[in-house]
């Protein structure tokens, strides 16, 4: 099952590439496109029948599939109840990216919709490998399509911004190498279940704990490593935008649960209060920013950042409570940060070729059904309550204040900065005076393929908001293993 989660998509690229002509003829790019949101809910579809096969009353890894010997390593995929929710994720996000770039896309749509399934295979590898440098291989491979995509298909400094995102996370994740083949030496394995029974000393865990972090830390990213991030989302077309902020920023936070927390629980206990001032500095930091920018793609870029510090500090917390609102934080963001890069990137973009934000004004007057759906989804982004977000920030923040209470404080600030720029974002879009000067012609509302694809993201972030059962219940069995495995 999982082997055929990697090849549908596979198969889907191949059709696309060998089964249809090469006329840019109005049939053959609608038929691309069909062939390429088929293939991804048939994995929506899939990865939903191992979802309600999962036994979540076990810390072991299901569905496991070995091929033993390829050349240095064993090639092992298996789910256990962390990473089948990074896998939903995927499924879920992939059809929604492909889409949202249905119409605005016009040239080498082959090209495009071959990057995202290509993409969907890369990340789904990256939750499913239980071999440590086969994480690391597919970790970095998701590199190579993100610089095409953005270098292709982005706007106006698009190739400034590919080799931005492709250099600083190809050089964090150098020491992230060293430290696999560190371990790798020195316990002569690179398989997950076999490093969960060691135990390394103190002064080696340290140092892997470094290397493994730094690599971490540029993906999530933190304080002084997020430029690339901005630049990235900022050019990126929009399905680029979508997948990168609801999963690729995700890795990170699954990397920690594989990485650090299980094999160097020492380093990670005695680092949390660097970890958590970094943070804290981030959350500051990144709302201070987003309150002044201008930019709408921008605003919800510097937002990802902050969230992405919320989670990060709540994972560390070693708190049943903080782990499970880490995921269910990293869970949330993907929703609503793909329905608000949806609304400013795509709608608002598309229908009026700005980014800034003066230049809108009143468009609830013009747009009530957009205006209703952004609202929700920007209230999602301020973790208000009977929203997912707000079960993620509370439970990863009950996490940090059991930690260490006066850091928790200043993280707490977030839940205020996150209010303050959403509200004031949507205030300046949706309100603030008649519809603009600016626009010669009138904008219409969303049609019928907007409308679903915000209403599924906003329905997902509400249900599980007022009933996120389904999330905690099944991590709650893993995280606690997690914990007093150590």
């Amino acid at each position: 099952m999982l082997t055929l989660l990697l090849l549908i998509p596979i198969l889907g690229v191949f059709t696309i590439s060998t089964g249809i002509s090469y006329e840019s003829s109005y049939l053959n790019v609608s038929r691309i496109k069909t062939i390429a949101l088929t293939t991804s809910i048939v994995n929506l579809f899939l990865s939903i029948i191992i979802f309600v096969l999962f036994d979540f009353s076990t810390n072991q890894f299901q569905f496991v599939q070995e091929y033993h010997e390829i050349s240095s390593f064993d090639f092992y995929l298996g789910l256990d109840g962390l990473s089948i929710y990074f896998v939903m994720l995927t499924t879920i996000i992939t059809p929604i990216a492909l889409l949202s770039n249905w119409n605005s896309i016009k040239d080498n749509v082959r090209s495009y919709v071959i990057i995202i399934l290509l993409l969907e295979t890369l990340l789904l590898a990256v939750f499913l490998v239980l071999d440590m440098l086969l994480f690391y291989i597919f970790f970095e491979s998701i590199l190579p399509p993100l610089f095409i995509l953005i270098g292709l298909f982005g706007s106006s400094n698009k190739v400034r911004a590919s080799f931005y995102l492709f250099l600083y996370t190809l050089f964090g994740s150098l020491f992230l190498l060293l430290s696999i083949l560190a371990m790798s030496s020195i316990m002569g394995t690179t398989d997950f279940d076999a490093l969960y029974k060691t135990n390394f000393n103190y002064s080696t865990q340290l140092f892997l704990f470094y290397g493994i972090f730094i690599a971490f830390a540029v993906k999530t990213p933190t304080i002084f490593l997020n430029t690339w991030l901005l630049k990235a989302h900022v050019e990126s077309p929009l399905g680029g935008s979508i997948i990168l902020a609801a999963i690729v920023l995700k890795l990170s936070l699954y990397g920690i649960f594989r990485l650090i927390l299980p094999l160097l629980p020492k380093a990670s206990l005695d680092y949390t209060y660097i970890i958590y001032l970094i943070g804290v500095i981030t959350i500051i930091y990144a709302s201070f920013s987003t309150l002044r920018t201008i930019d709408v793609k921008e605003l919800i870029a510097y937002s990802s950042v902050s969230h992405a510090a919320v989670y990060l500090i709540g994972v560390f917390s070693n708190t049943i409570q903080g782990i499970e609102g880490g995921i269910a934080l990293g869970l949330a963001h993907g929703f609503v940060s793909s329905g608000l890069f949806i609304c400013a990137g795509g709608i608002l973009y598309d229908r009026s070729g700005t980014r800034l934000i003066s230049y809108y004004r009143g468009i609830a007057q013009i747009m009530p059904l957009f205006s209703i759906l952004f609202f929700i989804l920007s209230l999602g982004n301020c973790g208000v309550p009977l929203t997912l977000n707000f079960v993620g920030e509370f439970m990863s923040l009950y996490g940090v204040f059991e930690r260490l209470p006066l850091l928790g404080v200043f993280a707490s600030s977030s839940i205020i900065f996150s209010a303050a720029y959403t509200i004031y974002m949507f205030n300046r879009i949706a309100f603030g005076g008649s519809f603009s000067k600016f626009f010669e012609a009138n904008i219409t509302d969303i049609n019928k393929r907007e409308f679903f694809i915000l209403f599924t993201l906003v329905v997902f972030t509400v249900i599980l908001g007022i009933y996120p059962a389904p999330i905690l219940d099944g991590l709650h069995y893993s995280v606690s293993s997690l914990i007093y495995n150590n």
